[in-house]
């Protein structure tokens, strides 16, 4: 899932080599914390919040077939 997460976040921004993404795991839930630059918080976030809602709907598709949670965070 990190690595889903971190394809998405890379092809949406201008500075991709900024993006990095820190997994957290704590038994059924995972926690993933997307970095981007401060420029690209916008593009990764979308008017009002859709493109991270698309995302975090992704990723929650993705981590139901192995019966975990995550949770995604965006920051700077």
């Amino acid at each position: 899932m990190k690595e889903l997460v971190e394809v998405i976040a890379k092809s949406l921004v201008d500075y991709p080599e900024q993006v990095t993404v820190d997994e957290i795991v704590d038994g059924n839930h995972v926690l993933l914390k997307l970095r981007v630059a401060s420029a690209d918080m916008g593009k990764v976030i979308g008017k009002q919040g859709r493109i991270a809602k698309a995302m975090r709907t992704v990723v929650k598709a993705a981590a139901s077939c192995e019966n975990k949670k995550v949770t995604v965070d965006i920051i700077e």
